[in-house]
């Protein structure tokens, strides 16, 4: 007997509004496909991919050791399973939202205190983000997003929401800083299409660019908001993230100094996983000034709870001062050379990036190696880049991006070795193209175009569609 699968799912899980079917997945999967082992597969794909920070793992693992009472997994702190393991509400442990509020603070330089009965808790920054959306904004409605984004975004806050993402463009000419200009420019564009505007979002740091939005540019959309009466949600979980100067600024601390915000408008998202390095362990906050939002978000947290297991354990961490000192300074001392490693060694073969100092990745530019400046012509290159030379790196378009050659490459989740490897392998490509290139292309590629592809839609599936972009995925063979 046959049975007919049509239908059995609801439109909201079959939707595209995933945006898994984009060359950011798609050179996941190659990479699962044949992941880089140094013996054991030594000509496989090197992750670079993926935001993860392995670099201070070492810490981590010895203070647990130093510290088997934190955990109730162990015969030191066995005698804690009766309080922890039973119901926790949605309010979650005491000493555990204490803490991170006492984190968040030092993070930012002491500069603001968080209240900890402002802390609720969801399941890694990814549900901190889709229920924000969920408190804010109807189906249909939308956010401001500048360009270029978290490639995730489109999962995170429009899959199950129904929310539309209005890119604000922004442009390498002024390394792609947030404008007021832009904004109002999205803001119109949307009006236009009789689309609801509900707030903007931003990450700071950013990702995929790894830069730190200045004081002035804050206020500015702090202003914008407040004057559109809309609301402003600030990723900031690569907060502890920032290496070199200028230092990160939390929103919490440009609202406190001014006198014309509505704070009920202003809201955070937060994580533990790319500052600490610990995204397994499914830790997202989110912290508003609104106790309406607030109070949404703590029933909403109940899909989403971090476990008392570890909550319990990351109290314990997080508390002890010295070791947070001690992790913090050696993290940015870590990430700092490990970025200078890579971006020095790209600049020996003329590879130029973004100037930034926060974050696990860096927004590398290859406009000079395309064959076209279009969006085609980057996703040419990208497939030649997981095929050829074996390294998943991400695509500006997945991000957004307005102009076509920009990569993200991340940093911060392999070992040195494989660093070399990967620095080796870029260096062999970049060397070997130009010896094939005829003089006239490569004065030509110098001059380094600065095309546009458009962006005067809504997030449209014409980029990102599984229609549009299979026939790039990486698994199928590249042309030459």
């Amino acid at each position: 007997m046959e049975f007919k699968s049509k239908n059995l799912l609801s439109k909201i899980a079959t939707n595209d509004g995933h945006g898994e079917n984009s060359p950011y997945f798609d050179g996941w999967k190659a990479y699962d496909s044949n992941p880089f082992h140094p013996t054991q597969n030594p000509h496989g794909v090197i992750q670079m991919g993926l935001a993860e920070n392995k670099l201070c793992f070492d810490l981590i693992k010895k203070w647990i050791l130093e510290n088997p009472d934190a955990s109730i997994c162990t015969a030191q702190g066995v005698d804690k399973l009766n309080e922890i393991a039973i119901f926790q509400d949605y309010h979650g442990l005491k000493e555990f939202r204490e803490a991170v509020a006492k984190f968040m603070g030092r993070v930012g330089g002491n500069k603001v205190t968080f209240d900890a009965n402002r802390i609720v808790m969801s399941g890694g920054a990814t549900g901190a983000n889709e229920t924000v959306v969920f408190c804010l904004a109807d189906p249909g409605d939308a956010f401001l997003v500048p360009s270029p984004y978290y490639a995730g975004f489109a999962r995170d806050l429009r899959w199950r929401t129904g929310l539309e993402i209005v890119p604000v463009d922004c442009k390498s000419s002024n390394n792609f800083r947030i404008t007021r200009a832009a904004l109002e420019d999205a803001y119109e564009k949307a009006r236009t299409w009789n689309v609801n505007v509900k707030g903007v979002i931003i990450s700071n740091p950013s990702n995929p660019l790894g830069t730190v939005l200045d004081r002035d540019t804050m206020r500015s959309i702090v202003n914008f908001v407040t004057e559109k009466n809309i609301h402003l949600v600030c990723d900031e979980i690569y907060a502890a993230t920032v290496f070199a100067s200028p230092r990160f600024i939390s929103i919490a601390e440009i609202i406190q100094d001014m006198d014309n915000c509505n704070r009920d408008l202003i809201h955070i998202v937060y994580s533990l996983s790319k500052d600490m390095g610990i995204p397994g362990f499914r830790v997202g906050i989110v912290y508003s000034f609104n106790d309406e939002v607030m109070h949404c978000a703590r029933k909403m947290s109940s899909f989403g709870l971090v476990s008392s297991q570890t909550q319990y354990l990351l109290a314990s961490m997080l508390s002890d001062d010295e070791f947070v000192g001690n992790f913090l300074r050696e993290s940015s001392k870590r990430l700092a050379k490990r970025h200078h490693v890579f971006t020095k060694g790209l600049e020996q073969v003329g590879i130029s990036c973004l100037t930034s100092n926060a974050g696990l990745f860096f927004w590398m530019d290859m406009r000079p190696l395309l064959k076209e400046q279009s969006l085609q012509g980057e996703l040419e290159l990208w497939r030649v880049i997981i095929n050829e030379v074996k390294l998943n790196v991400s695509p500006g378009s997945s991000f957004r991006c307005s102009e076509p050659g920009w990569f993200r490459v991340c940093f911060a989740n392999m070992d040195d070795e494989t660093v070399e490897i990967a620095l080796d392998r870029i260096r062999t490509f970049v060397l070997g193209r130009e010896n094939q290139e005829p003089e006239k292309s490569k004065h030509w590629r110098k001059k380094c175009l600065r095309l546009s592809f458009s962006s005067s839609r809504l997030y449209d599936e014409t980029i990102m569609s599984p229609h549009i972009i299979s026939p790039h995925s990486p698994l199928v063979p590249t042309r030459t």
